[in-house]
């Protein structure tokens, strides 16, 4: 049988998709331990990036020449010159760690995340393409929530022995099981999990349910997977994940779900003496779920020190939440941007600056940080803030590059809003993954993380293939020219 080559192509974006939930594989080449953003989704992408080059050598699928792509070029570039600039500082070795060595490290991370962003915008230039897409990604958060499954049983039962469990984790990922019992399903840790529920899952799911848009067959398989990856969200007990989830989708909401909001207003009160029992039970069924997840959540201390605290000032209360170390490592990093604001030190090459411009406060009530500091430990710091990063790393010129493809990122995802309702569901689900991105990059700081990358690259993607076509027909595409 003859296999065609754009069968191959799908076939290895499908896997790419499948797997993109496995971001710390544990086998890769040419890597140390500490490296542990290792999406296992490179591999079959490593086999379709030459073949799409093919196909562009033929034009048979030109190169994605779209806004956003440019933008992240030219900050790519202006990466490189900093990086370079930065060979000119050679910052003093830390702990083995040499200048070039992290530099090198970095660049190939930023490079992880272009390949990503490249392919979603390659292989998603129409509407049959961007299901195919969705559908994939849906088929991997479905092995997510298998895996997460076992976990819980794991943890909560004792059907499974945690220790049999914990091999079989080991076998495909650098993580053992989390021994505070929180689910982290195929990710490396349960706030990498609740990152990828928020800015990848999440936004597909909402958006779907909110246009009452279907991407399989069957109708009630989005609501479902929409209230588990909620769920699941919960069992991660990442303060960051839950706090992003719950405000972005209700920001949303507000912004392009008025109508909605509107029509349950007019039901619920327009109907209310003839089934006041049944509304009055939505309102009781809303508050215990409510009460019920906020009682589910105060089980953990870790997530119950964000209101049950007895601080006295805000420094206090970072070491109390647990958030003091990473505020340490942000202060640290910035003394870089004030030494080297214009092109900053060089990708990767913040961390030589944190140990010593440490704030005094954290030296003696933030254990994390006095493990750090510890003559025994060979730990490279990092800013765990990707916009601290960038500004002590890139200076201003890389950072106002990187925010110029944001706002880009956000003008695809707005445009959208104004066609027919497939695009209308993308672009929901494009500023939605936008918002949650752009508060999850507080939380961490790497540029190879694959679920920050793929929805606003088919957004890209498909935007490029609608800015100059024809006006919508009845049924909102686009019309056909010849």
């Amino acid at each position: 049988m003859k296999v065609s080559l754009n069968s191959v192509l799908k076939f290895l974006w499908a896997a790419a998709l499948v797997t993109l939930p496995v971001t710390s594989f544990r086998w890769f080449p040419f890597l140390g331990d500490s490296t542990l953003v290792r999406p296992l989704a490179l591999y079959p992408l490593a086999l379709l990036l030459p073949l799409l080059l093919i196909q562009a050598i033929r034009r048979q699928r030109p190169f994605p020449w779209a806004g956003s792509a440019i933008l992240l070029g030219v900050f790519a570039v202006a990466v490189l010159a900093a990086t370079s600039f930065g060979v000119l500082i050679d910052p003093i070795p830390l702990r083995g760690q040499t200048y070039l060595g992290r530099a090198v490290r970095a660049l190939v991370t930023l490079v992880i995340g272009l390949v990503f962003f490249v392919a979603a915008i390659w292989m998603n230039r129409d509407e049959d393409e961007v299901k195919f897409t969705l559908r994939w990604a849906l088929a991997g958060f479905g092995l997510e929530l298998a895996w997460s499954a076992l976990q819980a049983v794991t943890f909560y039962t004792g059907l499974l022995n945690k220790e049999m469990v914990t091999h079989w984790q080991l076998a495909f990922s650098m993580r053992e099981l989390v021994r505070t019992n929180r689910i982290s399903g195929l990710a490396y840790e349960p706030a990498w999990l609740a990152g990828q529920i928020v800015t990848m899952y999440l936004p597909i799911l909402f958006a779907a349910l909110l246009t009452k848009t279907h991407l399989t067959r069957f109708r009630w398989l989005e609501p479902v997977l929409l209230g588990l990856s909620a769920l699941l969200l919960l069992a991660t007990y990442s303060r960051g994940g839950i706090l992003i989830g719950m405000g972005v989708a209700g920001l949303v909401f507000l912004l392009v779900g008025r109508e909605h909001l509107r029509a349950a207003w007019t039901w619920y009160f327009g109907g209310f003496r003839q089934g006041w029992l049944v509304r009055v039970g939505m309102i009781v069924l809303l508050v215990a779920v409510l009460a019920g997840s906020f009682a589910f959540l105060g089980r953990k201390n870790y997530f119950r020190r964000l209101w049950d605290i007895s601080a006295d000032s805000l420094s206090e209360y970072l070491v109390d939440i647990n958030v003091g170390g990473r505020s340490a490592y942000a202060t640290g990093a910035m003394a870089a941007y004030d030494e080297h604001p214009i092109f900053g030190v060089g990708l990767g090459a913040s961390g030589f600056w944190i140990y010593n411009h440490l704030p005094d406060w954290t030296l003696t009530t933030v254990p994390e940080v006095a493990k750090q500091l510890s003559p025994e430990s060979n730990l490279y710091p990092n800013p765990k803030n990707l916009y601290v990063r960038l500004l002590a790393e890139t200076g201003l010129v890389g950072f106002v590059f990187f925010f110029i493809y944001l706002l880009s990122s956000l003008a695809d995802s707005l445009s959208l809003l104004r066609r027919g309702p497939f695009f209308r569901f993308l672009g929901i689900a494009g500023l939605f993954a936008w918002l949650a991105i752009a508060l999850y990059n507080v939380t961490q700081d790497s540029l190879a993380t694959p679920n920050l990358w793929i929805l606003p690259g088919i957004v890209a993607g498909i935007s490029l293939s609608t800015s100059s076509l024809a006006p919508l027909n009845e049924e909102g595409k686009v019309k056909e020219t010849a």
